[in-house]
Parts: C-alpha cells; structure tokens; sequence
C-alpha cells in the first residue's frame, strides 16, 4: 500500500513538472532531461509511470478534457431552466480555468498546434465531441420543452454557446484583467439567450404591419 502510495505521488511529481514546461514552452520545447530536473526524478523513473515524453502529454491534455467534463457535469441540475444551467455552466468553468490554467492552455493550444508541434499518435478529439455533446444534449432537452425557438438547429445554438464559452476563457489567457465572474456569465447568457438588438424592434414591425393591413 505505501509503494502504491509512493509510485502514485511520484506519478503526480513528474505530471506537475511536466505541466510546467509544456505550457510555457509548448510540447516540441520541452525535453525529457527538463521534465526529470524539475520533478527532481530519474530518466527511468519517468518511463516507469510514462512510456515516454508524447504519452506524458498525452496524459496531460486527456486530464484537461476529462476535467471539463467533470465540471460540465457537476454544474448541470436536472430540472433547471436553461438560462440558469447555462450560467451555472459558464461559473463553474470560469472556476475551473482559474484552478487549472495551465492545464487549461495545454488543452486549447492542441487545437491550434501546427503540424509538428504535437505528437503523431495523439488523440484527444473524442473527449472534445464527448464534452461537446454533453452541452448539445442541454440544448436539445430545452427546445424539446419549449425554451429555445425550434426555428433554430439545436447543433447550431449549441456551437454558438460553446464557441462563446470558449472564446472568453481563452480571452482570459491573453488578458488576465478580464473579469471571470457571476455578473461575466449572466451577461454571457443573456446575450446569447436575448440577443443585442433593441428589444422593441419586434413590437414595432408588428405594428406597422397591421397599419398597413387597415389602409
């Protein structure tokens, strides 16, 4: 029980150092010798735990997503309306980003990585279509119970939402000052759930159409 104990903190030794150097110089940077120094560990040590430095960051970006997951899930109530599952959503993942930065960077940078940046045999778009359609589910519960306008495709809204999500947390990345907060997400949901045009438009073209219907 003790090696157990032993094998899994110097698992966890080598992930942090790794986690470090992966998001500050990215995957092709970083050597194996840089990792080890820094979890004050052997070269063999490492491959123990890691078969080597691409199924190291492997492990790193699969824990990324599984977090979103996790947070995607432990937000969500069955029974709330949309708009307070989508607010509980955006806190909880802005919570999680703050926890979780670096690993959160790891994870949006294996979307945008050139070709040679990452290593050949990873994969990890499955965990993101698995979180993404955990959100769409969401989306589609609440325009089967009449929340959502069924004019709209339920893929679709669920894109925008998540692209907006995303967008802010990765904002947050480039600038720090950015306000992750509970007014940020109300703001984010009522935006996407209200829209930015005036509010009155619709009641307007509603009335000029029946004045014209009565000359």
């Amino acid at each position: 029980m003790a090696k157990a104990a032993n094998e899994s903190a110097t698992r966890r030794q080598i992930l942090r150092a790794a986690l470090k150097h992966f998001a500050h110089n990215g995957y092709a940077a970083t050597s194996v010798q840089q990792i080890v120094d820094t979890a004050r560990v052997s070269k063999p040590a490492l491959y123990y735990h890691f078969q080597d430095k691409a199924a190291l960051f492997g492990a790193l970006v699969h824990d990324a997503h599984d977090e979103r997951y996790r947070v995607l899930r432990g937000a969500v109530v069955e029974g709330d309306p949309l708009a307070v599952q989508l607010e509980k959503i955006l806190m909880a993942l802005f919570d999680c980003f703050r926890a979780n930065r670096a690993l959160m960077r790891i994870a949006f940078s294996t979307m945008f990585a050139a070709p040679g940046e990452l290593p050949e045999k990873l994969r990890f778009l499955d965990r993101c279509e698995r979180n993404f359609e955990f959100v769409l589910d969401l989306f589609k519960r609440a325009q089967k119970q009449g929340e959502l306008d069924r004019a709209f495709d339920s893929e679709e809204m669920a894109f925008a939402f998540y692209g907006m999500a995303n967008f802010y947390l990765k904002g947050h990345l480039v600038s720090p000052d950015w306000s992750l907060d509970r007014s940020m997400a109300r703001r984010i949901v009522k935006l996407f759930l209200a829209g930015a045009g005036p509010k009155d438009s619709g009641r307007k073209l509603n009335q000029e159409s029946k004045a014209k219907k009565r000359r």
